[in-house]
């Protein structure tokens, strides 16, 4: 069944977060599958927010606007809202669909730290936005195929999928990182499919760091990359090849992964909008290799249009 198409506009406020979280021994991103069954607690508060936010606007709203209008409102960096159609998923129909216009607007951002108690386990904290609105992913598309049993199969492909954004905890240290799910490859049912996605590098391999190994002054313009400049910090030649500085003499470009979990809260049949939450981990920027990833939670909305 083939539905109308649209073009996505934004809608429904993003909230501020909160604090950041802990670097991990390892590089790669310690993020376990998360549990499913808060995405479903947060469904049901979910379509009241995606029905009824008071600054929030629906798609033929938002396309109403002129670009005076959205310049400077936020409006967009958020995701339209659905206010029609029906919290009954089973009107949606099977078959295989291209999803066009997806959008993940984050209200929520928080970061795995250190216990402030003592020998307590590392856990999720508050962190501050430092990034103004620009973080919302937009216009993305890819396959999603619905099963007539109800499963579904979601392959993320192309659009304004990453977005460097960046968070400061409660202590002060700012946490950078690419807010992405590129690639994702989701499988489940309508009430929760998950799956993993790639985290490219938060900078190039020309980026030239500026910095220099134990904050020794380099030369202004020169600096150590990936593909370019120097192959160490100039102002210590003599240990360039100690075991303690290799991590800043060595940069890498490396892609992480993370996971992400969607839940459908509503449905139109008529015009094919879906909207629902999600929640995804992902690992945060990690300077080229020279420290530990973050594990990074953002939680949000989602909307998308079927064809």
């Amino acid at each position: 069944m083939a539905f109308p198409m649209k073009h996505l506009s934004g809608k429904a406020i993003a909230a501020r977060p909160t604090k950041p979280t802990r670097a991990m021994k390892s590089v790669e991103c310690q993020a376990a599958k998360t549990q499913f069954g808060r995405i479903a607690a947060a469904t049901l508060a979910a379509s009241t927010i995606i029905a009824g936010a008071a600054s929030a606007l629906t798609y033929d709203e938002q396309q109403g606007l002129t670009y005076l209008q959205v310049k400077g409102s936020g409006m967009a960096n958020t995701c339209p809202v659905l206010t029609s159609g029906s919290t009954d998923l089973k009107t949606l129909k099977a078959g295989d669909y291209r999803i066009e216009m997806f959008c993940m607007e984050p209200t929520s951002f928080t970061v795995k730290d250190e216990s402030r108690v003592k020998d307590g386990e590392p856990e999720f904290v508050q962190t501050r936005l430092l990034t103004r609105l620009t973080y919302t992913l937009d216009a993305m598309s890819g396959t999603f195929n619905l099963g007539g049993d109800g499963s579904v199969d979601f392959k993320e492909e192309d659009g304004i999928d990453y977005a460097a954004t960046t968070l400061q905890l409660p202590g002060g240290d700012r946490v950078p990182f690419l807010f992405t799910i590129k690639q994702l490859e989701a499988k489940g049912t309508l009430d929760s499919f998950s799956g993993d996605f790639d985290v490219p590098s938060y900078r190039g391999s020309s980026f030239m760091d500026p910095k220099a190994v134990q904050k020794e002054q380099v030369e202004d313009g020169w600096g150590r990359g990936g593909s370019t400049g120097y192959d160490n910090a100039i102002a210590l030649p003599a240990a360039a090849d100690t075991e303690e500085l290799a991590k800043e003499n060595n940069k890498e470009n490396n892609a992480l992964r993370g996971t992400a979990v969607f839940s459908v809260a509503k449905v139109d049949a008529e015009t094919g909008e879906i909207a629902g939450v999600f929640e995804s981990i992902q690992p945060s920027d990690t300077d080229m290799g020279a420290k530990a990833a973050k594990d990074i939670k953002i939680t949000g909305l989602w909307y998308g249009q079927l064809n």
